[in-house]
């Protein structure tokens, strides 16, 4: 009798986790992480837009005393207070048929004040599907969005850093073999896994500044082997990071060496060769060229950005950094997403970006770097346009990823207001690399790639507090990552 009941009882509970299992494929629980008592919800938004411009960037849309959940790797709703019941894991009801079970209730729900504290001081607890996180005195930001990096690199170049603080130029530097042609010697005799390894380094770097998104682009290759060296090691590290990563073809950055005084015999290299091997190993997304004084001419960024083209290569080009090189009207000309730099734009150029979709990209880094003139940023806001600021982190002009020092120089140098610069470095930064669909604000759908501060009085401290670290953790794709 007594081994009856045993076997009955093991074959009940046999039953029971088939059940359960056979639930669990069919109807698959999504990991889930709710986020309370956010101070204030920053950059939300009901209704998605893919950028913001002009007058409107000054509206930063904040939710206060707020709550945030995600689901998977989305963003499945936000609010004020606290959060709706439905999402404090009710019980399942599924019924077991047959044997009158049921299965249990997971018996989570928030913490109370005595939850123990996470070690980074936000209170932090974790069950099988659901992980909470009290963000008390803390602010929820949508990560920063970097839409122009060189951060595929090899090595430093700080003796440069000296001979500009001596007094030679940009352009002087570059006629002597430096600057970019020094990166592409030291880039050519490096090795993949070596330039994956400190590219990781770079990227673990600004995720804990708060990026979650990141453009990369190569041009420290300059021939067809290198260049696609670059290109195959930056989509190893979109396999290997959890940001979101772009990546941009960048062939005509300089002019090698060899090729001097043959700069054409170069350019229908990039065309020839360079363009048909990245396209058909699907390596870029963008194409970008240097159009600008002592680098690439019009007519032939012209010609490159035309190969391009027929590939499904859209535009994100340098342009105007150091002159008024007509940079910008060739890239409205070909729908550039991105014309980046800008330090000599005018009316004309302004005049060429109203009414398209490019997006005008400062590069603030590069600029204090070189003791460059700055963009005329409040012109361009002015006339009704959106801009993006990026950290341009390369290691001859920027050497740093810092989107948070970023947000600071928009606002010190360039007098946006801080609801601008964030605009800028988010959402606009998003639309620049062509993730604003999923990245750039708390919306509703999006992916949650965010970050929480330390405990901070106001959104205006992010910028104010320029030579501090104020994120605390990240969660990138629905994944606590700091």
């Amino acid at each position: 009798m007594i081994m009856a009941l045993v076997s009955r009882c093991k074959d009940i509970k046999n039953h029971f986790l088939y059940i359960c299992t056979y639930f669990h494929e069919i109807h698959p629980i999504m990991k889930q992480t709710l986020i309370t008592n956010i101070k204030e919800l920053i950059n939300i938004e009901e209704v998605k837009k893919p950028f913001v411009a002009g007058k409107e960037m000054s509206n930063l849309k904040t939710l206060k005393n707020a709550w945030l959940l995600i689901e998977g790797e989305r963003i499945k709703d936000f609010g004020e207070g606290i959060p709706d019941a439905r999402y404090q894991i009710p019980d399942t009801g599924y019924q077991i048929p047959d044997t009158g079970y049921q299965i249990p209730d997971t018996g989570y729900r928030i913490p109370d004040e005595s939850a123990d504290n996470h070690a980074s001081g936000i209170r932090h607890q974790a069950s099988e599907d659901m992980t909470i996180i009290d963000a008390t005195d803390r602010m929820v930001f949508p990560s920063f969005c970097d839409a122009h990096t060189h951060l595929v690199y090899a090595g430093s170049r700080e003796i440069e850093y000296v001979d500009k603080i001596k007094g030679l130029s940009y352009e002087e530097i570059a006629r002597r073999g430096g600057g970019i042609l020094n990166s592409a010697k030291l880039l050519h005799q490096t090795s993949e896994e070596e330039l994956v390894e400190q590219a990781m380094s770079r990227l673990s770097e600004i995720i804990r500044f708060g990026t979650g998104a990141v453009e990369i682009k190569s041009g420290y290759g300059l021939t067809v082997e290198d260049e696609l060296k670059m290109l195959r090691v930056i989509r190893k590290l979109k396999e290997l990071s959890p940001l979101t990563i772009v990546a941009t073809f960048l062939g005509a950055h300089a002019v090698p060496a060899e090729y001097k005084g043959k700069q054409g015999e170069y350019v229908d290299l990039v065309i020839n060769e360079m363009i048909p091997q990245v396209a058909s190993e699907e390596l870029a997304d963008y194409i970008d060229v240097f159009c600008d004084k002592g680098f690439f001419t019009v007519d032939e960024t012209d010609r490159i950005l035309n190969a391009g083209m027929k590939y499904g290569l859209r535009p994100k080009i340098h342009a105007n950094e150091l002159d008024y090189s007509g940079g910008v009207q060739v890239g409205v000309k070909y729908n550039a997403l991105s014309v980046d730099h800008l330090e000599f734009t005018g009316k004309r150029e302004i005049a060429s970006l109203s009414n398209s979709e490019t997006m005008p990209v400062i590069l603030p880094g590069a600029a204090f770097f070189l003791n460059m003139i700055a963009a005329p940023v409040r012109r361009i806001i002015d006339a009704g346009l959106p801009v993006a600021f990026a950290s341009d982190f390369n290691p001859g002009s920027s050497p740093s990823g810092n989107m948070q020092l970023i947000l600071s120089m928009a606002c010190i140098t360039y007098r946006l207001l801080p609801e601008e610069a964030i605009h800028a470095t988010t959402l606009n930064g998003a639309y620049a690399m062509g993730v604003n669909e999923d990245l750039g604000s708390i919306a509703r759908g999006k992916k949650a790639n965010l970050f929480i501060t330390k405990p901070i009085s106001s959104y205006e401290f992010m910028p104010y507090a320029y030579g501090s670290n104020k994120v605390e953790k990240v969660i990138l794709n629905g994944e606590v990552v700091l």
